[in-house]
């Protein structure tokens, strides 16, 4: 297949396009800067510019574009930044396959367990109400955008949890605190975190771009684990201590409002549609994804 990835240099993006190329496929990444080789195409999505050359042929086009949520403070400038930087590069995209007379089969558009906003207990399935919230609201923009695709192109919506990697992604400041064994829970630590191995994430997307499914995909792994659990394994398999737990006020006073919805928040989520279409996970146990992070490689 020739694949179209934007936001191919982020975490999920190297990885998956690393495993796709290994599987035999054609992919191009969008780029904001000139292109350096035929694999690459430049556009500019802030201003709705892309070569419309570059979807041309394309059998799919995934999106994984968007600012970091935990970055930097979440002033209101910042908040209007990280929907830009989702719901604009998703129009560019889909006005693109518009103007297309093949557009691409389908379009696997990136969404995040933040629809569900803050849930508590609940399993969360695909057909869950949004929630509240920055996040929830950011992800409703975004995912409307993605339907904006022409008819015939099946969208995809993966809401993406918490991804485990080795290095860096949701869980990059916290990894070495607990390989140092200074590390701990967050808050009560009774919140549900959604998590996924960054393999499994680029498998569920490879999944996808061929799986009879369209619409919500909830991303995560199928064993649920509140943050006393998912923190306690990862140390468990790292042969670390984690007992210095972050008390949820000393959190809202240092992040605020990001603290509260990124850290704070609960999201019991349940990947029906993925289990209920024959997928098959890498790490479907948090044991299992502790140990692999905890292997560096």
């Amino acid at each position: 297949m020739r694949i179209i990835v934007a936001g191919a240099s982020g975490l999920i993006g190297t990885a998956l396009s690393s495993s796709l190329r290994s599987s035999g496929h054609d992919v191009v990444a969008l780029v904001r800067r000139p292109a350096a080789s035929p694999s690459e195409f430049e556009w500019n999505p802030a201003e709705g510019r892309i070569d419309d050359a570059a979807l041309q042929g394309a059998d799919a086009v995934i999106n994984l574009s968007g600012a970091g949520i935990g970055d930097r403070p979440w002033t209101k400038a910042r908040i209007a930044e990280l929907l830009a930087s989702r719901v604009g590069p998703t129009r560019t995209l889909t006005a693109a396959m518009s103007r297309l007379e093949v557009p691409p089969a389908v379009f696997l558009s990136q969404s995040a367990s933040g629809y569900y906003g803050s849930a508590g207990p609940v399993v969360l399935r695909e057909n869950a109400p949004a929630g509240t919230g920055t996040l929830a609201r950011i992800c409703v923009e975004w995912e409307a955008a993605a339907h904006e695709a022409p008819a015939g192109v099946r969208v995809v919506t993966p809401r993406t949890g918490v991804v485990l990697s080795r290095s860096g992604g949701a869980l990059g400041r916290l990894m070495p605190l607990l390989r140092l064994g200074v590390g701990g829970p967050l808050g009560n630590g009774r919140q549900y975190w959604p998590w996924v191995t960054l393999p499994d994430v680029a498998g569920a997307f490879s999944f996808l771009l061929t799986a009879p499914v369209s619409g919500a995909v909830n991303l995560c792994a199928p064993e649920s684990a509140d943050v006393n659990s998912l923190i306690a394994g990862l140390a468990g398999a790292l042969h670390r201590p984690a007992l210095l737990r972050v008390p949820a006020p000393v959190l809202r006073l240092v992040m605020g409002q990001l603290a509260e919805e990124l850290l704070l928040a609960s999201q019991r989520m349940e990947p029906a549609v993925l289990a209920g279409a024959g997928f098959e996970w890498q790490h479907p146990a948090l044991a299992q994804a502790a140990a692999w992070v905890a292997e560096r490689g």
